[in-house]
């Protein structure tokens, strides 16, 4: 029996993964006693490995909470008045519309204001394209009484943009400062206000067409928003092999030869654009209508491949 003791004392000790005391192998007492420590050790050893391993993972997701937020954070800031960012505003990222594809070897600088995005040619001094969402919503507000006036904004140079003209550059020159993306659409909000009248956001415009025709145009398209309740917008010029410049103390603003519009309903699917030559054109605008296929074809730019590119009938905008 003393004999079966001592085997499973010794089993015991490899188990436990203890030494086995020599005076175990002859008192029943001390065998009890070493053996309730070895227990104690082995519980000790256990809550430790635990510890360890739960600071192991805290310390992980800790690392990984913190390489996250790294990640994220541009995604939630908005930008400031003239802040020129390559990665889009958070509402501009959601809209893939809002991209347009500049022509190999076109300087171009994107600027991403609160409402509108700006593809600025920093070269020519002009906007290749400047692209807005316009909804029901917007158009109400700029409506609404109590809207922002025009008359309290001033044109102003983008402190961000190092080629952007200053509003007297283009004093002398005979041409308008007209607006690519319309303060009509943008008296909403104090902010898009401001930034719809800084110069990268302006092109040289014959004052005729700025006031009449061109105006016209804006306003239609200003109420197609209020029926369609979202439309997509892309406004910019078409230019000349060798484009005529001005500037009050050095010519390097380019004068476009041109300008166009595409229009887009993505809930209709139904898009329309108009080119209007730089002086003045009188008559509709259904005489000024063409597809995105022929804007696309004069400026090498390229639309989504959501917008339909082959339609043009004015018949389904009025």
């Amino acid at each position: 029996m003393k004999q079966l003791v001592k085997i499973w004392i010794l089993v015991a000790a490899i188990v436990m993964g203890g030494a086995l005391p020599p005076q175990v192998m002859g008192d029943n007492g001390i065998t009890a006693q070493w053996c309730a420590q070895a227990k104690s050790k082995k519980k000790k050893s256990k809550k430790k490995s635990k510890k360890k391993s739960q600071k192991t993972k805290k310390s992980k997701e800790s690392k990984k909470s913190r390489k996250t937020s790294v990640i994220a954070s541009p995604l939630v800031s908005v930008p400031t008045i003239g802040q020129s960012r390559q990665a889009a505003a958070p509402q501009q990222a959601a809209n893939a519309l809002m991209a347009v594809t500049i022509p190999k070897g076109v300087p171009n600088q994107v600027i991403n204001y609160q409402a509108i995005r700006v593809n600025f040619n920093p070269s020519l001094r002009i906007p290749n394209c400047v692209a807005y969402e316009l909804t029901a919503t917007m158009v109400d507000m700029a409506d609404a009484p109590g809207h922002e006036v025009r008359k309290s904004y001033n044109y102003a140079r983008d402190p961000q943009v190092n080629t952007c003209p200053e509003n007297w550059e283009y004093c002398g020159s005979g041409y308008s400062r007209g607006h690519m993306a319309p303060a009509m659409d943008m008296r909403w909000s104090k902010t898009t206000m401001a930034q719809c009248f800084y110069m990268t956001n302006m092109c040289p415009q014959d004052t005729k067409l700025n006031n009449d025709h061109w105006r016209v145009l804006e306003e239609k398209v200003h109420r197609w928003a209020k029926r369609d309740k979202r439309l997509m917008v892309y406004t910019g010029p078409i230019m000349g092999k060798n484009p005529k410049m001005i500037g009050k103390d050095k010519p390097n603003i380019a004068v476009p030869d041109a300008f166009f519009k595409v229009v887009y309903a993505p809930g209709q699917n139904r898009a329309i654009a108009f080119i209007y030559s730089n002086k003045p054109c009188p008559g509709g605008i259904s005489k000024y209508a063409v597809t995105v296929a022929e804007v696309e074809r004069r400026t090498g730019l390229t639309f989504s491949s959501s917008i339909p590119k082959r339609q043009c009938r004015v018949e389904d905008w009025e």
